[in-house]
């Protein structure tokens, strides 16, 4: 097949290209720099320079393309939902080039999620949940099954690992460096499920490859690692102490990241794994931080 990939530069996106051109797919992947060009040259793949605002090159890329793969999103939170906007004109540009001809589009997304609840492939994002505005984008993707595009949404957990990580695990190694102590919330009890990053783009392959129009896949590895084991892998490899913080001082001690290493994510590929026989190959999160990369990188 020849992909059109969104992203194609970045963490998750450029895994993606690697995973592809492996399995013997042709590759076109959207570059809005000079930096992001080369790099996808560099991957072996073809590329189409342009932005997610650039509709008519969306259109394009995907009407030249026997399917889809869109990892890209705009990681700004000061600025979420103009970056929501923004997401969902790309995909409604690159649907309308693909509707009518059964082609595959797969997109990115976050895992949906209750409170109490084990997160699945059937669970939704309530209104005035966070992450419920781009959950919104996902429905949009699924809807475009009804205008013949394949369509299939691999949701991914708040922790994608592997080298190269720019998120919020390098982030939080960087304030346990700052502060001289490697804390966690509370018990620490509460869990973050985790996903390594050549194991999502397999899943990202598979999506495109086979999977029925209208899937929901969740791109989950481990289910729920306690944020405390996280912790004291910091501290491990820090060589910092480790200890708790109450919950409500959370924000203060890591900033915006305090509403995330507080959550309670428990997540299920149960259904995932079934539909499309993926099963995650790579270390899992604890493992991949005892292999000492995200440590080396975070040295001044």
């Amino acid at each position: 097949m020849r992909v059109f990939v969104t992203g194609a530069s970045g963490f998750i996106g450029g895994a993606t290209v690697r995973e592809l051109l492996e399995a013997g797919h042709e590759v076109v992947g959207l570059a809005r720099s000079d930096a992001s060009a080369a790099a996808v040259e560099a991957a072996g793949a073809e590329v189409l320079r342009g932005s997610l605002d650039d509709l008519d090159v969306l259109r394009e890329g995907a009407a030249a393309s026997d399917g889809v793969v869109h990892t890209a999103f705009i990681h700004d939170f000061t600025r979420y939902e103009e970056n929501i906007r923004t997401d969902r004109q790309a995909i409604a540009a690159m649907g309308e080039a693909l509707a009518g001809s059964g082609r595959p589009l797969v997109i990115a997304a976050g895992l949906a999620s209750t409170p109490g609840e084990v997160s699945t492939e059937d669970s939704r994002s309530a209104p005035g949940a966070f992450g419920h505005a781009r959950f919104l984008n996902e429905e949009a993707t699924i809807a475009l099954a009804d205008r013949n595009v394949r369509t299939s949404v691999v949701r991914l957990p708040p922790t994608v690992h592997g080298e190269g990580d720019h998120g919020f695990v390098p982030m939080l190694i960087g304030i346990a460096r700052e502060k001289g102590v490697s804390a966690y919330p509370g018990d620490g009890a509460n869990v973050w499920p985790a996903v390594h990053r050549l194991d999502a783009a397999r899943l990202f392959r598979l999506a495109l490859e086979k999977a029925p129009a209208g899937s929901r896949l969740n791109a989950i590895h481990d289910e729920g690692v306690p944020v405390r084991e996280i912790a004291e892998a910091f501290g491990r490899h820090l060589d910092v102490p480790v200890k708790s913080v109450p919950v409500a001082e959370a924000p203060a001690h890591f900033g915006f990241l305090g509403m995330f290493f507080s959550a309670d994510l428990p997540a299920s590929s149960a259904k995932t794994r079934a539909l499309l026989g993926w099963e995650p190959a790579a270390p899992g999160l604890i493992a991949d931080l005892d292999a000492g990369h995200y440590f080396a990188s975070a040295r001044p």
